[in-house]
């Protein structure tokens, strides 16, 4: 399976050149990025008109970034070729078989005079491969080390994601550190957790063909795959992107700023030992990452506790991941009591998951019918929806479909199944950009519930004497805490947390040292979900509209 452009893209060294001395001419900002008020003035040279450059700009800004990388501005010039010698501009040419290699660069008018004056004053830095410069680079990271965050200039916000990080730092991060959220929900975020791939976790009991899907769509084993019919992947494994294939531990993966995985510290040491990241060179996973799970536990050995949180780990990474993938095998349709709980802590991500029946090609077309029909009964009672969740029919493995197992309409099912379920993983890396706005508003109004009710619990407390007794009694009777807030503050009650979870972490805190609540850092965030966002989004939609 490809994912991203395919074939288009990709140039010879001597267009390579051109393209490089045109993209740094193009790049106002000298940042590695061209914005659409750059794009607006190079683009006009070509002579197209608004409609074509305006379906040019969509084809190459397919992820919704609101800028151009390097790579991004050689489709877009390859297309503002392809249209200028009079061919279509569409989608489908992101996936055609064209030999995109020998598309001469377009005629842009006037620009040979302008590379000659430029020459005369400065010359700007070289983009690396993602499209963003060590410049770009630096900037982020000064944001999030900066003591003050009201030092960002808003001239540095080139993107959707630096506005969101900008935000973050100004107006979300303030009320989060108040109200001690990563405390009791989720690890203040950092530069790398905006600027992680898209990641896709797959979960099931052991030996349902969660390596094996990985395998399938990678063509190959990642190191330290094992892959048999006993449980054999025992940790959580992140399949990313490498120089060369190796695999690093999970406490050397948890402390690197590069990467989204700090958070997992809180899980302790016992879960690191079992956390680790392998890395190798492959296109699939330029655009997305993996996240192979261990299987999870039925029968008697769900009596033999894990060392760590399972369940924890799992929560922590479906609000980190794009897509969640739940497989079942035909011969193991039980829900156990650990996959239940495992499914529970996804809540709040149900737009996520994907149900996969794998190894449907061992069993017949009556038989199928009949699984298809119970697994569908099961998941009822633990998803707890009335709607019908989505599962797709397939067999994610290496050889073909077995025709006399299946029969003809058994083949065809599977073919189209599967044709539908890579269609949804090849639109993760276009979508990603609007997960990451998706999940920033889901936790901006998480972080609002969770001061209205740290800032309740403080005011609930008498100011001499019985505080001890009366924190005991708030928390004995957190639930009604939680209708008083939502009664207060008109609040939709399926946002409110866990009880049980929180009951755990308020234990270990004195309600007395609690802050008091801020009318105007929670305006702040209102202001941010209501006028902020919105305006961000404005303005870097397609520059054509």
């Amino acid at each position: 399976m490809e994912i991203g452009q395919g074939r288009i893209g990709s140039c010879s060294k001597d267009h390579e050149k051109i393209y490089q001395e045109w993209f740094n001419f193009a790049d106002s900002d000298s940042d590695g990025r061209i914005t659409g008020t750059d794009a607006t003035k190079f683009f006009a040279m070509s002579n197209l008109s608004r409609p074509d450059l305006k379906q040019v700009w969509a084809i190459a800004d397919s992820k919704r970034q609101g800028y151009l990388g390097f790579k991004e501005f050689i489709i877009a010039m390859q297309l503002v070729s392809l249209a200028q010698v009079g061919r279509e501009i569409t989608f489908d040419l992101l996936n055609s078989d064209d030999d995109f290699e020998n598309v001469k660069p377009p005629v842009m008018d006037g620009l040979d005079i302008l590379l000659v004056k430029k020459k005369h004053f400065s010359k700007s830095s070289d983009p690396d491969i993602n499209g963003s410069s060590p410049v770009q680079s630096s900037i982020a990271a000064q944001w999030f080390s900066s003591k003050s965050a009201k030092k960002v200039p808003l001239s540095s916000v080139t993107s959707i994601i630096d506005g969101l990080k900008r935000l973050y730092l100004q107006k979300l991060k303030p009320l989060e550190v108040t109200y001690r959220f990563n405390d009791f929900v989720s690890p203040l975020l950092t530069n790398s957790d905006f600027d992680a791939k898209p990641m896709v976790m797959l979960l099931g009991q052991y030996s349902t063909g969660k390596t094996t899907f990985i395998k399938h769509l990678l063509k190959r084993t990642y190191p330290g795959a094992h892959i048999g019919p006993e449980p054999t992947t025992d940790r959580f494994v992140v399949v990313m992107s490498g120089p060369d294939e190796r695999s690093i531990p999970g406490n050397t993966v948890a402390v690197q700023a590069d990467m989204p995985f700090n958070g997992l510290t809180t899980f302790g040491t016992a879960f690191l030992s079992k956390f680790e990241c392998s890395q190798m060179p492959h296109p699939l996973l330029e655009h997305v990452t993996f996240v192979d799970t261990p299987g999870v536990l039925s029968g008697e050995k769900q009596r033999t506790q894990r060392a760590y949180d399972f369940t924890g780990v799992t929560s922590w990474f479906a609000a980190k991941c794009d897509l969640i993938l739940l497989l079942f095998d035909p011969h193991k349709l039980d829900v156990s009591d650990e996959f239940k709980r495992v499914i529970y802590s996804l809540r709040g991500h149900d737009d996520k998951i994907r149900v996969v029946l794998n190894k449907s090609d061992q069993i017949d077309t009556q038989q199928l019918m009949r699984v298809y029909g119970a697994l569908m009964w099961s998941l009822g009672k633990v998803l707890n929806t009335p709607e019908v969740v989505r599962v797709y029919i397939g067999s994610f493995n290496d050889k073909p479909v077995n025709d006399n197992a299946t029969g003809p309409i058994g083949k065809e099912l599977f073919e189209k199944e599967q044709e539908d379920l890579l269609s949804d993983l090849k639109d993760i890396p276009k979508k990603a950009c609007d997960c990451r706005i998706n999940e920033f508003v889901k936790r901006a109004r998480a972080v609002k519930i969770h001061a209205y009710i740290i800032s309740h619990l403080k005011k609930e407390m008498p100011a001499m004497m019985g505080k001890a007794k009366t924190q005991q009694r708030l928390i004995n009777n957190l639930e009604d805490e939680f209708a008083k807030v939502q009664r207060e503050f008109h609040l939709p009650r399926g946002d409110f947390p866990n009880v049980e979870h929180f009951k755990e972490v308020l234990s270990g805190y004195n309600f007395d040292k609690f802050e008091k609540l801020k009318p105007k850092m929670v305006q702040a965030v209102d202001d941010m979900l209501a006028y902020d966002i919105p305006e961000l989004l404005k303005n870097f939609r397609n520059p054509y509209d």
